[in-house]
């Protein structure tokens, strides 16, 4: 089995932390995206990770052959124009073959490892592919399956009238590879675009249309991390995961309220940390407090208090000090 992951788009949603950098670089928790994936790739037994890239994928294999090289084999695509996940898979086509895959996207984190999707696949039999779902409250946010009789009868992406609300959760397991690439191949060369992409949920639709028969396998909770609410919330939720504090280069007069997650040379002078604050490394904080947010590398905050925000690499954040004299019964807000 070989692994697709999906990372060559720009990330919009995330925009501006999007414009110096791939989505699966943007850092949350100790690490940027991809780092989390991967994590979780680490205890699975498969013959190699084809990573499909494209936009500034530069940062993303930089990042990506320092540090997980030696752990798994790993093949780069370049997705030359990003025309959607069912164009993204197809792009991979010659590395992929004719092997079984396991298609996770590059911007979804899950609570469980992968290992545990595999052995639902495997539960699943004979099957020609398993698509873990999770039951979601707007549905036509999401692809959406219908299933009868232990199969799926329907995907549709983002219907404007679901009848169902089970949402695919970002993780596939395919075995019957050469149909939907030469599904994918025939949708491309027809033209056949759903909101201007090729989607993979139409590729796997005429699968079933043609009668392959495709499983479901439960997904308890996923991370979304493509806006800014959602990457605070996995950002918060990931943190509570961990259990010590990461190196600090220099406290002084100051207090980490945990969970946190802080870089190498980190600089934290008269401040108050956390919780739930990650702080890339060669930041430099002082005089200020810092809570339920994401601070980028390189960057040099004073004299703030931050909560709920996000702060890019090489940025810096001043504020300054006020001085009150208040008189009897006064009411100030700031």
């Amino acid at each position: 089995m070989k692994v697709i992951i999906p990372a060559a788009g720009a990330g919009k949603r995330l925009f501006p932390h999007t414009f110096t950098k791939p989505k699966p670089m943007v850092y949350i928790a100790g690490k940027p995206i991809i780092g989390h994936i991967l994590d979780r790739m680490k205890d699975v037994e498969f013959e190699e990770i084809i990573m499909v890239v494209g936009y500034r994928k530069e940062a993303i294999m930089s990042y990506v052959d320092k540090n997980y090289s030696s752990i798994f084999r790993i093949k780069y695509v370049d997705q030359l124009e990003q025309l959607g996940l069912g164009h993204s898979i197809y792009a991979a086509r010659d590395e992929i073959g004719d092997s079984d895959i396991m298609i996770a996207l590059g911007d979804m984190i899950f609570k469980a490892g992968y290992s545990e999707f595999y052995r639902h696949h495997l539960d699943n039999g004979d099957c020609s592919g398993s698509i873990g779902v999770r039951e979601v409250d707007d549905p036509k946010k999401y692809g959406i399956v219908e299933v009868d009789d232990k199969y799926i009868k329907k995907l549709e992406e983002k219907p404007a009238r679901p009848r169902s609300n089970l949402g695919i959760a970002g993780i596939y397991f395919i075995k019957e590879t050469p149909v939907l690439l030469s599904i994918l191949k025939e949708m491309i060369k027809k033209d056949r675009r759903t909101r201007g992409e090729y989607q993979l949920t139409d590729a796997l639709q005429e699968m079933v249309n043609r009668g392959y028969r495709l499983k479901t396998f439960p997904v308890s909770s996923w991370y979304d991390c493509g806006h800014q609410e959602s990457l605070l919330e996995t950002n918060r939720v990931l943190l509570d995961e961990k259990k010590d504090i990461d190196p600090i280069y220099q406290m002084k007069d100051s207090v980490i309220i945990q969970p946190v997650a802080i870089g190498d040379n980190v600089t934290i002078i008269n401040s108050v940390i956390g919780p739930h604050t990650s702080i890339a490394s060669d930041s430099y904080i002082e005089s200020s407090i810092i809570s339920d947010s994401v601070i980028g590398s390189r960057s040099h905050i004073s004299k703030v208090n931050l909560q709920r925000s996000i702060v890019g690499d090489d940025a810096s954040v001043h504020g300054k000090h006020n001085s009150l004299n208040i008189g009897d019964s006064s009411s100030i807000e700031f």
